[in-house]
């Protein structure tokens, strides 16, 4: 190896002639590295900021042209107005309108959604018809698992597994989860025409008990506003409803919901049903936040459904599929041998055609760049 001469100038010449200050810049690459390194996340996907908020409606029986005239032409130029917008895409089609609103790169997406809701509510003479508009901010998920509750008990059974799940998820941190393939309870109220008549009622009668009932109403706050006060109970069972007062008697009895109407209980249709071996389940998807490890937060599930599943009825089974772990886990297995391979392949080559001490310094700089990569790379990403 041959030395630069003294009169040689610049950094290079520096370190050659101070080996102590060359070794000190290694040894401080190297703990820069490790203590980066501590701050890599694993996961499947990068993460993915989305600039977008959408305004959907609804108006049933409507045609694609009558959704247009009646919808789209009164959204789209108040949404216009709105700060920040980088382009818009409105649809038209039968019975539902919707309106993609582009927001420009690192705008706060938080007041975007507000200005948005803002602008639609002060819009005028949309059709009385329709329900009302929808504002939705574009959302990005990341799937680490799906979680399946499956056994030979009812759907209901399952739901409350689920809620189960879902909160013991939350106290560990991890938050989004999504419960699907359940059914949501729908409370029914027939009247018959022959029954309004005779107890002298309206629908809306009937319709404006059940309403003030159906919610318990905020009566302020004690304690410096510390806490909260209500007043009323909400009544939102079969039962409950059926025992609603719609008005008084003249013989000061009283006339109940249960008396004019027929009160049942029935399940909506789900988008999704799920079976597993002819039992119904239940999914739970589990995505990554976008500061979450999706190595990290599959085990905390997998824990989580270990321990829980102790407690379930027999044959009652919790399983995880779609894991994205295990994927994340191969690659970086892959990365690791062939990164292992390179460098004994390199340390093999040096040391044949080269000193021993020359083929270990070599070796010795591989890795030493890599950590100043990492610790360079991850405060800037």
């Amino acid at each position: 190896m041959r030395l630069l001469p003294p009169s040689a100038s610049g950094i290079l010449s520096y370190f050659t002639r101070h080996g102590t200050a060359a070794n000190l810049i290694l040894v401080v690459m190297l703990v820069l590295g490790v203590a980066a390194s501590t701050q890599i996340r694993s996961q499947f996907f990068p993460d993915v900021v989305i600039d977008n908020v959408t305004v959907s409606m609804r108006w049933d029986g409507a045609g694609p042209e009558d959704v247009d005239d009646g919808i789209v032409a009164l959204l789209e130029p108040a949404l216009l107005g709105v700060e920040g917008i980088e382009s818009t895409a409105s649809t038209a089609s039968e019975g539902r309108a919707v309106i993609r609103l582009n927001f420009q790169p690192d705008w706060d997406m938080a007041r975007a959604a507000d200005d948005v809701k803002v602008a639609v509510d002060a819009v005028i003479g949309l059709p009385s018809g329709a329900d009302a508009p929808n504002v939705r901010r574009g959302t990005w998920r990341d799937r680490v698992t799906d979680v399946i509750i499956s056994g030979p008990v009812s759907a209901d059974q399952l739901s409350r597994f689920a809620d189960e799940l879902t909160a013991r998820l939350f106290s560990k941190g991890v938050t989004r989860v999504t419960i699907r393939g359940v059914s949501a309870p729908e409370i029914s109220v027939e009247v018959s025409e022959s029954s309004l008549i005779q107890n002298k009622v309206s629908l809306s009668d009937i319709a404006n008990a059940i309403s003030q009932e159906a919610e318990a109403d905020p009566a302020g706050d004690v304690a410096g506003g510390s806490a909260r006060v209500r007043t009323g109970i909400a009544k939102r069972s079969a039962d409950e409803i059926e025992n609603i007062i719609i008005r008084s008697k003249e013989d000061g009895s009283k006339l109940l919901v249960g008396d004019v109407a027929n009160i049942s209980v029935s399940a909506t249709d789900a988008k999704r049903s799920y079976y597993v071996k002819g039992n119904p389940a239940v999914s739970v998807r589990v995505d990554r936040s976008d500061k979450g490890d999706a190595i990290g937060v599959q085990a905390i599930v997998q824990s989580v459904a270990d321990e829980m599943e102790l407690s379930l009825p027999k044959d009652v089974k919790i399983d995880l599929i779609r894991t994205r772990a295990q994927a994340i886990q191969d690659r970086l297995s892959i990365l690791i041998q062939n990164g292992l391979m390179g460098l004994g392949l390199v340390i093999g080559l040096l040391f044949l055609f080269l000193s021993a001490l020359t083929a270990f310094w070599v070796a010795a700089g591989i890795p030493a760049a890599m950590f100043a990569a990492v610790a360079i790379l991850i405060p800037a990403g």
